[in-house]
C-alpha cells in the first residue's frame, strides 16, 4: 500500500512538471536585465522587436507583473548568449567608436542592432552591447595633429600595443589626428568621437529627451572658445559652470512629433576660426492622455483672443537673463499638502473641438489643511510681469535666469511687483480661479528657452 501511494506520487508529479511552461532561461538567447520604471513596451522598441514576441518568448502570464531584476531573453539573437545591457547613443558617438568603445566585434555589434547602414545611429537612441564591467570601461582620447602614436601613448601613460589592441590598428602608422582611441586608464581629458579639435568633449544628459522634456547640453572646449548650436529649432544658449564647462538648457515642444531632429553644435575659436558639428537626435513620445474639457467659454478658446496673449507671454520669456538666480532643484509652488488636478501635456478638447491644444502646465487643486490658497515662488529669481490676461487670469511671471520663467495662472491677488526680486518659497499669490478656470487652482508653467517644458521634472532633479 505504501508503494502504491509513493508510485501515484511520482506520477502526479511528472505529469505536473512536464505540463508546466518552459522559463525564459529556457529559450536561446541573449539575456537583458529589467531596470526600474522599465515595461514591456520600451523594452520591446529598444530591442526592436514587439511586445508578442518578447511576452511568447519569455512564457510571461502577467505583463503588468514585470519587476525590475527579472531577465528577459530577447528573441531574434540566437547565436548570443550571455547578458546584454543598453545605452543610449550621444553626441559625437560614431559606429567606429562605439565598437572600439564597446570593444566588441563589428559582426556582432550589427547583429546586436540589426544595423543595415551606420546612418542609423542618431543621438538618443539606444543600442545593444553586451554587459560590461564598470572596471573595464575605456577612456577617449584624441590623437592631435601632429602627435605621432607614441607621443599619444606616453602622455596618457599606456604605451603604443595597448592603443593598437583596443582601437584595431594595424601598427603605430595606423592612427589619425583627430580621431578618438580608447584605452585603459588615462590622465588626459576625455574626448568625445568625431568632434571637431574646438571640443574636449560634448554629452547631452538624461536621454532619450521626451515631448515636453528638458535638454541638458554639457561642453568642454580648448580654452576662449564661444559655443551656439541648434536644438530641433530653437537656438541654444551656453552659459559657463563652475568646473570649466559651458552648458546649455532647450525646452522641447510637447506638440513635437517624435521622430529624428537636427543637433548642431557651433564654435567660435579665439582668432575668429568657426568649427561646427552636426548630428540627428531622436526625441521620443512624451506618452500624454487624451483629456476632453467641456463647457469652456468660447471666448476664452478664440483665436483673436488667443493668440496676442500667446504673442504678448512669448516675448516675455523670451530673452535670455546671463545670471542663474535658482539653486536646484526647484521647490513645490503651494504648500506640501499638494494634489495635481491636471498633469502637463495633455492633449485636450475643448466644447468636443479637435485635439489640437495640450496641457502646457501642472495645475494643483485646493488641498491643503494649512495655506491651501498660497502660491510660492518655486525658485529664486525676479517678477517681469503681473497683470490680468483673459485666458490666465490674474498672472505673475518670473525669471530665474538663462531663459528660464516660471508663470502662475488664475490667481485671485499678486502679493509681488514687476521688477521685484523673489526667493525661492516666497510668497508671491493668492490661489483664485480668474480667467479660463473651473475652479480655484494654481496652473504652473515652466518655460526654457521659449519652450513650455514639464515642471514636474524640476522639482525631481538638479537643473543644470
Amino acid at each position: 500500500m505504501h508503494k502504491r501511494v509513493i508510485l501515484i506520487i511520482l506520477i502526479l508529479s511528472s505529469l505536473i512538471f512536464t505540463t508546466q511552461p518552459a522559463h525564459a532561461q529556457d529559450a536561446t538567447g541573449p539575456v537583458y536585465i529589467v531596470k526600474p520604471g522599465e515595461s514591456l513596451s520600451s523594452i520591446a522598441s529598444d530591442f526592436n522587436i514587439s511586445v508578442n514576441e518578447l511576452i511568447t518568448f519569455n512564457n510571461i502570464a502577467d505583463p503588468n507583473l514585470l519587476a525590475a531584476g527579472q531577465q528577459l531573453v530577447i528573441p531574434g539573437l540566437e547565436g548570443v548568449s550571455g547578458i546584454v545591457d543598453k545605452m543610449r547613443i550621444n553626441i559625437g558617438d560614431s559606429y567606429r567608436s562605439l565598437i572600439r568603445r564597446t570593444q566588441i566585434s563589428e559582426n556582432l555589434f550589427r547583429k546586436l542592432n540589426r544595423i543595415i547602414s551606420p546612418s542609423e545611429l542618431y543621438v538618443s537612441a539606444p543600442i545593444i552591447v553586451p554587459q560590461q564591467d564598470a572596471t573595464s570601461q575605456l577612456t577617449g582620447v584624441s590623437q592631435g595633429t601632429g602627435e605621432s602614436l607614441l607621443e599619444l601613448a606616453v602622455k596618457q601613460n599606456t604605451d603604443v600595443w595597448a592603443l593598437s589592441h583596443y582601437n584595431n590598428l594595424q601598427g603605430s602608422w595606423d592612427g589619425l589626428p583627430g580621431d578618438t582611441l580608447f584605452t585603459t586608464g588615462g590622465n588626459g581629458e576625455q574626448s568625445t568621437s568625431g568632434l571637431p579639435s574646438a571640443f574636449i568633449s560634448a554629452e547631452i544628459r538624461d536621454l532619450p529627451i521626451k515631448q515636453g522634456g528638458t535638454g541638458v547640453i554639457n561642453v568642454q572646449t580648448v580654452p576662449g572658445v564661444t559655443l551656439g548650436g541648434i536644438l530641433v529649432d530653437h537656438q541654444l544658449h551656453f552659459f559657463p559652470m563652475e568646473d570649466g564647462t559651458q552648458v546649455a538648457l532647450q525646452g522641447v515642444h510637447a506638440l513635437l512629433e517624435p521622430g529624428i531632429y537636427p543637433l548642431r553644435l557651433d564654435a567660435t575659436l579665439p582668432d575668429g576660426d568657426t568649427q561646427s558639428y552636426e548630428q540627428s537626435i531622436l526625441i521620443v513620445s512624451g506618452n500624454y492622455p487624451d483629456t476632453i474639457i467641456n463647457g469652456v467659454d468660447p471666448l476664452t478658446l478664440d483665436p483673436a483672443v488667443i493668440d496676442p496673449e500667446n504673442e504678448q507671454i512669448l516675448s516675455i520669456v523670451s530673452p535670455v537673463t546671463p545670471e542663474t538666480y535658482w539653486q536646484a532643484p526647484f521647490t513645490l509652488p503651494v504648500d506640501a499638502q499638494s494634489c495635481i488636478r491636471a498633469w502637463f501635456g495633455e492633449r485636450r478638447s475643448y466644447n468636443d473641438g479637435a485635439y489640437n491644444n495640450f496641457h502646457a502646465g501642472v495645475d494643483y487643486g485646493i488641498c491643503s489643511e494649512t495655506h491651501p490658497y498660497d502660491a510660492y515662488a518655486p525658485a529664486a529669481g525676479v517678477a517681469v510681469f503681473t497683470g490680468k490676461l483673459v485666458v490666465c487670469g490674474n498672472t505673475t511671471i518670473i525669471d530665474h535666469g538663462q531663459g528660464v520663467y516660471s508663470k502662475f495662472c488664475h490667481q485671485d491677488e499678486f502679493y509681488v511687483s514687476t521688477g521685484e526680486p523673489v526667493e525661492a518659497g516666497q510668497l508671491v499669490g493668492k490661489i483664485g480661479g480668474t480667467g479660463r478656470a473651473n475652479g480655484p487652482h494654481l496652473h504652473w508653467e515652466l518655460w526654457v528657452n521659449g519652450i513650455q517644458v514639464d515642471p514636474l521634472d524640476w522639482l525631481i532633479q538638479a537643473y543644470p
